[in-house]
């Protein structure tokens, strides 16, 4: 058996595609069919480690949850991962393949682009249906000569597509005619429907405006679908961030419901920020401020030379000493683990043009970046005995000076990560501190329950698909044809 395609594409980047596609995913899987996702090529520094190896983006580690699978690298056979001055870490199915900066990316094109249909196919096979997420816009002119992931693989995949837009930001209708009016006709043939995402307010105030889109487009509406608040999905890239708190607005004590006060640095090359999804009340810093924090995490990132630079410049390194003289715990995982050591060495050039960089100095640990990419899943537990799962992405090979440190975590087979000395913590452990009770030791105190967990969230989701499509315009187009 060989699936079936559903493409969802959209009218620009952060539209609410990946909430689209996780959607249809859980919704389609709780009907009874195998589904999996599928994305070609992603670009974010959110990555996560599959469980028989490789890493893939977050949001499609997510969509597969939502379909009750392990990820799997063929469900994102290309990540890019930017590292600065170097262009991007080409991930190729799964486990760093080259760096490439945009002009050179091109020229791997026919390359590539085998690669992705190798992996759909082999996806293809086992599953009912694939549900494929498009990135930015479905008419992005500049690039449809090297379209790998748009409608150019919908057209190769004969793949039904749905167009999404989002009418929370202004211009739905200019951005749904204005986008099909691009799009030549092979292309426009593939799209089927649009999709009307994060609408507030009374939906028959807008039904002038769905005959309007209907009449312009010539094609039917999927839906229009309210905006969805208290649902948290692991987040593709940094635009996300964008909508967190600063420090400005939580100058006045602890965070909502969380009883502490948080802190993330927000470094230029952020990775895995989904490591504080327990914490939604943390703020995200690029520059100091006066308020002391309960915990400063150092999260990690894609480029740690280069955003150490970044730190020093400013003037971050003295305001982590000065909140350590006022009781704050620092934290650093993976590539913030490496920065608050002595030194940190990349003589290949894997990350930065500098050959090394000193760090921050508040752990005797060493760190050199190596050639061979760290990429697991793990068990571990912590010195108290809290066992908890996490994942390792990454390229360093960090050496502890001296002996009798006591571990931030000892693993299943006895490897011992991180350190622990005073108020200051390391680890390369991704995920841990979104188990709920290792959040609770570090903090010091109980926390509300998360929302019930991811597989609510996932129903959740589905359950708002499903109250909102028109569901005969979604079987007639979508389940019941093809192209």
């Amino acid at each position: 058996m060989r699936a079936k395609p559903i493409f969802v594409g959209g009218t620009a980047s952060h539209v609410g595609k990946s909430w689209v596609v996780t959607a249809l995913c859980r919704y389609l899987h709780r009907m009874g069919f195998r589904v999996a996702p599928f994305k070609a090529q992603n670009m974010s520094n959110n990555s996560m480690a599959c469980p028989g190896g490789g890493e893939i983006g977050r949001s499609q580690a997510a969509q597969a949850e939502a379909c009750g699978l392990e990820p799997h690298p063929d469900m994102n056979p290309i990540l890019l991962k930017p590292t600065g001055t170097l262009g991007s870490q080409v991930v190729l199915n799964g486990r760093p393949w080259r760096n490439l900066k945009a002009p050179e990316y091109g020229n791997h094109f026919d390359y590539l682009l085998e690669q992705v249909l190798e992996s759909y196919s082999r996806l293809a096979t086992g599953y009912d249906y694939v549900v494929i997420e498009g990135a930015g816009s479905v008419a992005e002119l500049n690039l449809k000569h090297h379209d790998l992931v748009n409608l150019g693989l919908a057209g190769r995949l004969d793949a039904p597509s749905i167009l999404v837009a989002d009418i929370d930001r202004g211009g739905v209708f200019a951005s749904v005619i204005g986008t099909l009016d691009l799009l030549d006709d092979a292309e426009a043939s593939l799209v089927r429907s649009f999709l009307v995402n994060r609408f507030r307010g009374d939906r028959a105030y807008f039904e002038d405006g769905i005959r309007i889109l209907e009449e312009k487009s010539a094609r039917p509406c999927l839906g229009v679908f309210p905006f969805l608040e208290d649902v948290y999905l692991d987040e593709e890239d940094s635009v996300s961030l964008e909508e967190r708190p600063d420090a400005a607005g939580n100058q006045s004590g602890a965070p909502n419901g969380s009883g502490s006060r948080v802190a993330v640095l927000r470094f230029p090359h952020i990775s895995n920020f989904t490591d504080f999804r327990r914490m939604p009340d943390a703020v995200f810093l690029s520059e100091p401020v006066e308020e002391v924090f309960d915990v400063v995490f150092l999260p990690g990132t894609k480029s740690p030379i280069e955003d150490m630079a970044w730190l020093r410049a400013r003037g971050l390194d003295s305001w982590l000493s000065d909140q350590m003289n006022h009781g704050s715990r620092i934290v650093g995982v993976c590539g913030g683990f490496q920065m608050m050591g002595k030194t940190i060495h990349d003589p290949d050039g894997l990350e930065s043009n500098v050959g090394s960089t000193e760090g921050l100095g508040f752990l005797p640990v060493t760190t050199r970046l190596d050639r061979e990419k760290t990429t697991r899943t793990v068990g571990a537990r912590t010195p108290s005995g809290l066992s908890f799962e996490a994942y390792e992405i990454h390229m360093g090979v960090t050496s502890i000076e001296g002996d009798g440190s006591e571990p931030f975590a000892v693993l299943e087979d006895g490897t011992r990560d991180g350190m622990r000395r005073g108020q200051v913590i390391g680890t390369y452990l991704h995920g841990a501190f979104e188990n709920q009770r290792v959040l609770e030791e570090l903090l010091g105190h109980r926390l509300p329950d998360f929302q019930g967990g991811k597989q609510l969230q996932y129903d959740r989701l589905a359950d708002w698909f499903g109250d909102h499509v028109v569901h005969d315009v979604f079987v007639r187009e979508y389940i019941e044809a093809g192209v």
